[in-house]
């Protein structure tokens, strides 16, 4: 064996001699290994789990030489996506992707053990091209040799240890140390069966990792006297979880948020999950055993409270909704019900006049209520239909009625929000002091109306600290909702890497709450696009994982599904992709959604500026008066016009603003688009102009921008041919062009190919009214 495998080795060439698992090595292997390797002095490449008893044997075997370790960080929620995809052959949804992220930490072998042994075991089923989890659990019968494997070489003590945490979960270094003794937690961590880290009120936290572990060890076959030794770990670790409190400390700067953020992004952000998941959950069981003892409305709204941004099951939203005793309570708890009521018909398919139904009962048994009741059936019908004619007057009209009112405010800021005037929004807010028994809708509202008014590096500022608020007050849908804005504002800056841990961090939770799956689906959304432009074929991104129901037009950006779907769809002609983007544009004002049809003009506009989209943004920018976008509209006018020595002049003036990350997108995309349309002189000016602002204004964030390789441009003979295919034949279009049959089949072969269109008529549907197409 030594013979041969040094004789491969030795070859002319640069090659490397790699072992995967060195602990699963035997040691007649290793020394065949170690062997080969001082014969031939080829380097040696060597993984390992660092923590397995049997690492540190098997790397003595080895002759001691140059040594170079590198620690690999678990994959994160978007990694154990593909992987999972590549695995099973298809993705997963949102919750079973968080709960393989989180029951793995990360570990890839684990992901895919997991993976495969959960869909072998019908714990996983495809349906519409996802795997859906069929039950509550991942654990089989496949992952006992898999576990047993990861506690190979433990002492009787390690294995109660982790028996005692698996029972403890999650819990504070000194409390757990009443029950397991430090040197035992100590040797478990060497082990790497332990993750530490620091909770929201700076206790240092322990808990079994990965968390398959966990699911071994409460198994009933593994300790007879488990229920013994639970009653006494119970006893012991009788500290209950904090309810919500605490100060926020903001951060002062966008540099300090970001720095913060890039810190939290070393941690295992899948155990930081699971850590806040499980306090959550015993928050959110502990308020549905007080309802359950008694059925009051305090009890309910405190339940259901938690339930608005964290997961719960629909049979127990449905049995507290109908089973609370009404008769009693206080008047605007009774109003927090009847909203929850509402908005939970809408969320299960009932219907916006279901929806409607359940606030008038209110309405009528609460007369005093009734500017609040139309103010949140205006909210619904804005949110799920289209904004209201006469919106000014009929806000104005509840206003006068109760003036003080933090529900009013609320809807009145949102709504504002919907048809970009974030001035109003803020002023909404600032009017009440909220709403008392409401989840915290304010921050958001504040935070979206700094992010829309240009006020950037304010609004990621907020929201991060926001955020960090939520994670210590066990608010789910503070942490979602803030963590939508702060993403939305950080792309808009051009920090792909933060926004992107940020909502990888919401993903590993699994879906939230109802009244905050929409961001969560948003944010998915956000989080496919740079995989989606950059792709050179289309691809499946964590956008898939979004609900497929949605409509194509929405109030808030990325809550709709069209945006996404244009870019995904990859339309190969730029006159294509500026007239679908116009279309969908125009679908999106018709609603009233204004800030939504703003934000997908500019983004449309930096992808891959068009003469159509421009037009609308031009006029929808000066019908707000909005003149935060002045350069950059200005810029992309050049850029459309083709009139180089104008975006040279403006260019050299340009002052810094918001938009600074956009205008080097805008000029990327107008590079692309001349390049699409084989314009090489205009791809030059554009490549040139580029650079120079680069190099004025140097970045190290990268423009999101189309990859060249997923566009091959149609030549105008196999334009023509295409814009024919849809209705005539090809001895017909042979005859019509003066050409043979064969040509006319060569071009719409190459068409079919390029474009990726399925038949004749989808290729029709690409090309027609796209000429002139320059």
């Amino acid at each position: 064996m030594v013979d041969t495998l040094a004789g491969r080795l030795a070859r002319p060439g640069e090659r490397v001699l790699v072992v995967d698992d060195l602990e699963f090595v035997d040691t007649e292997t290793l020394a065949v290994l170690d062997a080969v390797r001082l014969r031939t002095k080829r380097p040696m490449i060597v993984t390992m789990g660092e923590s397995s008893p049997n690492a540190k044997g098997r790397r003595a075997v080895l002759s001691p030489g140059p040594e170079a370790r590198v620690q690999l960080n678990p994959l994160r929620y978007e990694h154990v996506s593909e992987l999972i995809t590549d695995v099973l052959g298809a993705p997963a949804d949102a919750d079973t992707t968080a709960r393989i992220l989180t029951k793995s930490a990360g570990n890839p072998r684990l992901v895919a053990r997991i993976a495969e042994t959960a869909s072998l075991s019908d714990l996983l089923a495809l349906s519409n091209g996802q795997w859906h989890m069929t039950g509550d659990t991942l654990w089989n019968d496949h992952l006992q040799g898999t576990v047993e494997s990861l506690l190979e070489g433990l002492e009787s003590a390690e294995l109660t240890g982790l028996q005692t945490m698996a029972i403890a979960g999650t819990a504070p270094i000194d409390v757990l140390q009443r029950v397991v003794d430090a040197d035992v937690l100590d040797r478990l961590e060497q082990h790497g069966l332990i993750s530490v880290m620091e909770d929201p009120h700076n206790n240092i936290c322990a808990a079994i990792t990965p968390p398959v572990l966990a699911d071994y060890f409460r198994g009933q076959r593994v300790l007879t006297s488990r229920r013994v030794l639970q009653d006494r770990i119970t006893r012991t670790l009788s500290v209950p979880p904090q309810e919500p409190n605490g100060d926020v400390t903001p951060a002062d700067s966008l540099t300090g948020v970001l720095d913060a953020v890039r810190l939290e992004r070393s941690t295992d952000d899948a155990a930081t999950a699971r850590h806040l998941h499980e306090r959550i959950s015993v928050l959110e069981r502990r308020r549905f055993d007080r309802w359950d003892a008694e059925k009051s409305v305090s009890n309910a709204v405190a339940l259901l409270s938690v339930n608005w941004g964290s997961p719960a099951d629909a049979s127990r939203i449905e049995r507290v909704l109908s089973e609370t005793v009404s008769s009693e309570g206080d008047t605007c708890e009774l109003l927090f019900l009847a909203v929850t009521k509402a908005l939970w018909a809408i969320y299960s398919g009932k219907g916006l006049e279901h929806a409607a139904d359940a606030l008038r009962n209110f309405g009528k048994e609460h007369p005093e209520w009734s500017a609040e009741v139309e103010s949140v059936e205006l909210f619904l019908v804005a949110s799920y239909d289209r904004m209201p004619q006469n919106l000014d007057d009929t806000l104005a009209r509840l206003h006068d009625r109760h003036p003080e009112s933090g529900v009013l405010a609320c809807v009145r800021g949102m709504l504002e929000l919907y048809r970009l005037n974030p001035s109003a929004a803020l002023n909404a807010i600032d009017s009440s002091n909220g709403f008392r028994g409401f989840p915290r809708i304010g921050p958001f509202i504040r935070g979206l109306a700094l992010f829309t008014s240009g006020r950037i590096e304010e609004a990621i500022v907020f929201a991060l600290d926001q955020r960090a608020e939520a994670r210590r007050n066990l608010d789910q849908f503070g942490l979602v909702s803030n963590t939508y804005v702060a993403a939305q504002a950080l792309v808009y800056r051009g920090h792909f890497d933060e926004a992107e841990y940020l909502m990888g961090s919401v993903f590993a939770m699994g879906r939230p709450g109802f009244l905050v799956d929409s961001l969560h689906d948003a944010m998915l959304r956000l989080a496919g696009l740079r995989a989606a432009t950059s792709a050179i074929l289309p691809t499946a991104t964590l956008a898939t994982q979004a609900r497929r129901e949605a409509e194509d037009v929405g109030p808030l950006p990325g809550i709709a599904k069209g945006v996404y779907e244009l870019v995904a769809g990859r339309p190969l002609i730029p006159a294509v992709f500026d007239r679908k983007a116009a279309r969908l544009i125009r679908r999106q004002l018709e609603r009233g959604y204004v800030l939504e049809a703003t934000y997908s003009a500019l983004f449309f506009t930096c992808l891959l500026p068009g003469r159509k989209v421009l037009e609308i943004l031009r006029q929808t920018l000066r019908e707000r008066a909005c003149t935060s976008h002045d350069q950059l509209v200005a810029i992309a006018g050049a850029v459309v016009e083709q009139d180089h020595q104008l975006l040279g002049v403006l260019l050299e003036n340009y002052e810094p603003d918001s938009d600074l990350y956009q205008v080097r997108m805008l000029l990327r995309g107008a590079f692309k688009r001349y390049a699409f349309m084989d314009d090489t002189v205009g791809a030059a000016e554009m490549e040139r102009a580029y650079s120079i602002f680069a190099t004025r204004f140097p970045s190290a964030d990268e423009p999101m921008a189309f990859n060249s390789g997923s566009y091959s441009p149609l030549t105008v003979r196999e334009i023509e041919i295409a814009a024919l295919a849809g209705h005539r034949s090809n001895p017909e279009i042979a005859e019509h062009l003066g050409i043979s049959i064969r040509t006319v089949e060569n071009h719409i072969s190459n068409a079919l190919r390029k474009t990726g269109s399925p038949t004749r008529a989808a290729l029709f549907d690409l090309v027609r009214d796209t000429a002139p197409f320059r």
